[in-house]
């Protein structure tokens, strides 16, 4: 679903834990956090705050899963 980039959470090098929201996104009206699915380290964040973007694009980077 395309929609805009509202806020981005992290950073290249941050420490996530699983379920910790990465960024939101704005699509048809109504705001959608994307979560960490692992813990992880970001290894790129490929969008930025206001960016348009299509379904299925990448948007951020998960490095090795974190234990």
């Amino acid at each position: 679903m395309p929609g805009r980039v509202v806020t981005i959470a992290v950073q290249t090098g941050d420490h996530v834990t699983q379920n910790q929201p990465l960024l939101v996104l704005e699509a048809m009206k109504m705001e959608h956090v994307v979560e960490a699915p692992h813990a992880a380290v970001v290894t790129d964040v490929h969008v930025q705050p206001g960016e348009q973007v299509t379904g299925g694009a990448l948007l951020v980077t998960l490095g090795e899963a974190l234990e």
